[in-house]
């Protein structure tokens, strides 16, 4: 089964970092800039980045600083993006797909076990999530695991993606990290 440290079989999914949403999350200036963060690293190490957003219409479109890091973006009305067509926007042989993004207890629950059911390796950057309280972000990242979903942070995404110190483009990882 892929893991992390294969970057060729990476995909990173950003759900629902919203305008009109994350006012409302619990440490939503700290997730956005975990998510942020996860989406450069993903694009310095050619890790592709689909985004989601829920509604659009109602919620308005993902933060653009987030969105600008996407190759796409997939609008959905289900919490589980699955049930909008993510798996088959998925790029051929991305088979391990990391999970950021909000609400925790809700779509990237929904979506990441939608994932995990099509049989795809899945990972939740538990910094990089949250919801508009603790307890359902933490209702969440117990259920995800007690599921078998991988639940991993930034740095330990960023880390293993690289593999090594003499990866050509550490240094500007190591950079986003500090």
């Amino acid at each position: 089964m892929p893991h992390a440290t294969q970057t060729e079989a990476a995909v990173l999914i950003l759900v629902d970092l919203q305008q009109r949403l994350l006012p409302s999350i619990a440490d939503g200036p700290a997730v956005v800039r975990e998510a942020l963060r996860l989406a450069q690293i993903a694009r310095l190490l050619d890790v592709p980045v689909i985004g989601t957003e829920q509604n659009p219409d109602a919620l308005g479109p993902n933060l653009p600083e987030l969105k600008a890091l996407c190759d796409s973006t997939l609008a959905k009305h289900h919490f589980d993006a699955c049930r909008d067509g993510l798996v088959a926007a998925l790029p051929a042989g991305r088979r391990h797909v990391v999970v950021a993004g909000s609400e925790a207890h809700v779509c990237v629950l929904q979506t990441s076990l939608g994932l995990q059911a099509a049989g795809l390796h899945v990972t939740v950057v538990i910094d990089a999530i949250g919801s508009r309280t603790r307890q359902n972000r933490q209702a969440a990242v117990d259920r995800l695991a007690g599921a078998g979903i991988t639940c991993a942070t930034v740095e330990m995404v960023a880390f293993e993606w690289l593999e090594t110190c003499r990866h050509p483009r550490f240094r500007e990882v190591l950079a986003l990290i500090k």
